[in-house]
Formats: C-alpha cells, structure tokens, sequence
C-alpha cells in the first residue's frame, strides 16, 4: 500500500468516526429516557476509546445550565468546568481530562475521562466541537417542531387532524362550512378514523367554543348507568342518590354534547334523547319537570344506522333528527399518502423527533390496508419506537402483522420466512377446506374476519 493509499484510508477512517459521532451526539441530546441516554452514552465512550485511550469515562448532558449542574454530586468538578473549560488535571492516582459542549453559548454538557493522555486534550475538544454543532442541530429541530406544533394548534385547534390528501382536504373544508351553525351533525367511519377529533373541530370553529365541550361513549357505560349519566338524577330518585345531580346533557349547557358510538344506545333512551333534539329539554330520573337547554349535539359511529333502523334497533325518528348533516371520515387505506406525515407525527410524539422511515419500511406501511386506521397506525409507530434501534424505523421494527403486506424483498431473512410460513400455512388449510375462509380460519384456530 502506497503512502498516499494509506493517507487516504486514513482520512476516510476519520470522516466516518467523525460523522458516527455526530450521530450518537444527536441521539444523547435527543433521548427522552434516563435509559436510553446512558444506551447511547456507553456506545458513544465505546468509539471514543478507539482514537482516545482512557480508563474510563462518562458524559453528561443536560437541556439547560441548571439540568446540567444537577449531576455533578463533585462540585470541585463543576466549578472547574465552569471557571477553566478544556482542562486537564494530573494526581498521583489519575489523570483525568474535562471538557464543556456547548450550544448556541449555552453550556450543555461535558465529557470527562480518567485515565487519559495529556495530549489528547485537542483531540477532545475537537469532539466537543462536533458534539456543539451536534446538539445545536437537535435543539433547532426541536424548536421547529415546537413551532409547527404551535402553527398546527392555530390552524387545527387541540388535537387536528393531519394530512393533505384529497379526502382530509374535503373533510376538513365541510368542517370549517359547518362549524360556526349549530347544525346537529352525524360523524360516520371506521374506528379509528378521527370522529372525535372531527367534533372537536367543530365545536372550536363554533361561536359555543368558550362553552363545555362534554363528551360521552354510549358503548362504555352500562345502559342501567347511561340514563343517569345522561340525564342526571334528582335527590332520592333511587337507592345511593343522596343528592341531586346534573347529567351529562345538562353540563354541556351553552356548549357541545358529543355522543360517541350513539349506535349502541338502547331503544328506551332513544326515545329519552329523541324528545331532547325535539323540545330542547332534558328530564333528570325522579324529577317532575323537565329542565330547558340549549345545547348543539353531535353525534357518532361506526354502524351504519340506516341498516340498524331496518331491522328495528334504532329509531327511524332519531336517526333522520341525528342525521340532519352526515360527515364521513375517511379510512385510512383511503388516504395512503398522509400516511409518512402521520408516521413521523406519531413518532416525535412518542419520544424519537429525529426518526424518519425507511424506505421499505414507508413501503411496508403504504401497502397495508389498516383495518384500524390511524389509531393502528399510532400504534405500529409506538411499537417501532420501544423495539427498534438507533437509526430510521426498518421494516423489521414494525408490528408483525404488517410484515405479511410487505412487498417481496423489503423484509430480512427471519422477516421473510415468518412471512413464507404463514401464507404458506394459509394457502394450505384454505385448499383443505375447499376455498371456504371459514373453514380455513377454523382449522387455523383464527377468527375469520381476521383471515379474510
């Protein structure tokens, strides 16, 4: 090998530890657990020994000054940083090397080693600057992200829905034509879909906004408690009902009454809510006038309501009062190029701002078909987030059921031979049972909706 070969590997060497280090700095300043830092923290020590020998070492990082200060028990240590900087120290038993990071002027950090050379020090400094342009980086992505957080809040309101396909686009100009009237309004859509972002919307755009937003899943209370919940009680009206209480109606006075899943409400408090929409009145259990409201009620669900009047389990009268205006939220197989916005949305909020997709695995994503929308979507993300490494989101962090809609050569090996076995194991016992997918789901102990 030529001197001018080996100059060259040389620098080539440097580079690529250089732009590691630049990397695991971005990872250490951008690490929301106490564990995940001191993850990083160890792999970053680890390359640093490889050009800078020492004993043993830590580096310490903290948001601002005072976070910083905190973990120095050793104030000898801390003032020395803060009065001298780069600073070397040589005792009988150790020699030991200091060094600040700092970011836009702020002191944020500091790497300190034992056990090290004296001439090392520049190479060290060299690394604290690195570590500065690292995490200067990190606090400007942050602070963007803040930003576009703030701009989103303005522009959507708590909770808005993101996207910018055609069908977010229509949904989102129904809302902002329908939000300032008090129209009662009927959300429908797979679960998972956003109806009650969509009412939030709406109440936020609506002159009620600085009123009680009061929403209730008619599917999560019991119907023996929902009257109550709904319509309150006066005093003594049953055993326990030691005082007299406002329902759930009657709160949302001058605002927004949401009735979640208003499909599964039972046919007697049909009748009850029908008279509410009619007369504008609500009747606590026991009492023997009824109360004047003035509310806007929104309703939602994920049945289709004009099947469930045709065979008796919903009132046709309250169906056409609900359904004055009808919005549909799209499923997200409907809506495949907001699903990278979402992705990288779901995974600042879960701790990682600086992650971004893979390729494959942004393929993975876009060739599933999400039965549970983007409530499932938060969750493959969250997954990714607890079980994959360092770098962008593979296709091998996400959950495995969306391994099966990866397209052929995007997964690894043991992705791809799960994958293999189980369509393998599926094509079998669907010919066993002679094309029928109940049958096939039977003999494979699955739920049929699930193989379907």
């Amino acid at each position: 090998m030529t001197p001018a070969q080996t100059t060259s590997d040389s620098s080539s060497t440097l580079l690529l530890n250089a732009s590691v280090l630049v990397f695991l700095f971005r990872a250490l300043a951008g690490g929301r657990t106490a564990e995940r830092r001191q993850d990083v923290a160890t792999q970053l020590l680890g390359l640093l020994s490889d050009f800078v020998p020492f004993s043993s070492g830590s580096v310490v990082f903290g948001r601002s000054e005072e976070e910083l200060e905190v973990q120095f028990t050793d104030r000898e240590l801390w003032n020395r940083l803060k009065t001298e900087g780069a600073s070397y120290r040589e005792h009988e038993e150790n020699q030991q090397a200091i060094v600040p990071i700092y970011a836009a002027g702020i002191l944020t950090g500091a790497l300190i080693l034992d056990g090290v050379k004296p001439e090392s020090v520049p190479m060290l400094s060299a690394v604290a600057s690195l570590a500065s342009v690292a995490v200067e980086s990190v606090r400007e992505v942050q602070r963007l992200r803040a930003d576009y957080a703030a701009l989103e809040r303005s522009v959507f309101g708590n909770g808005g829905i993101l996207g910018h396909s055609p069908a977010i686009l229509k949904l989102l100009d129904q809302i902002a034509n329908l939000a300032p009237r008090d129209t009662t309004v009927l959300i429908q859509g797979e679960s998972g879909t956003g109806k009650e972002l969509v009412a939030c919307l709406l109440h936020q755009g609506s002159p009620r906004a600085d009123a009680p937003f009061v929403a209730i899943n008619c599917a999560a209370i019991s119907q023996t408690l929902l009257e109550s919940e709904l319509f309150g009680y006066e005093k003594g009206a049953f055993t326990g009902a030691a005082i007299s209480k406002k329902g759930k109606i009657e709160t949302a006075e001058n605002g927004t009454l949401f009735l979640d899943e208003i499909g599964e409400l039972a046919l007697p408090l049909q009748a009850k809510l029908l008279r509410v929409l009619q007369e504008r009145e609500v009747e606590r259990v026991g009492a023997t006038r009824p109360t004047k409201i003035n509310i806007r009620v929104i309703a939602a669900t994920n049945r289709d309501l004009a099947e469930r009047v045709k065979d008796g389990t919903f009132r046709a009268d309250l169906f056409h009062r609900l359904n004055v205006v009808a919005l549909r939220t799209p499923p997200l197989r409907a809506r495949k190029e907001d699903i990278p916005l979402l992705a990288e949305h779901f995974l600042a909020h879960f701790g990682e701002p600086l992650k971004t997709l893979s390729p494959e695995a942004r393929r993975c994503l876009e060739a599933y078909d999400w039965p549970g929308n983007v409530r499932e979507l938060s969750n493959a993300m969250e997954h990714a987030v607890a079980l994959g490494g360092l770098g962008a989101v593979a296709a091998a962090d996400l959950p495995e059921s969306i391994w099966d809609a990866a397209p052929v050569g995007d997964l690894g090996a043991f992705q791809s031979s799960v994958s293999d076995a189980k369509r393998d194991s599926i094509v079998k016992a669907y010919q066993q049972a002679g094309g029928d997918y109940k049958g096939a789901a039977k003999l494979l102990g699955l739920n049929p909706t699930y193989l379907l």
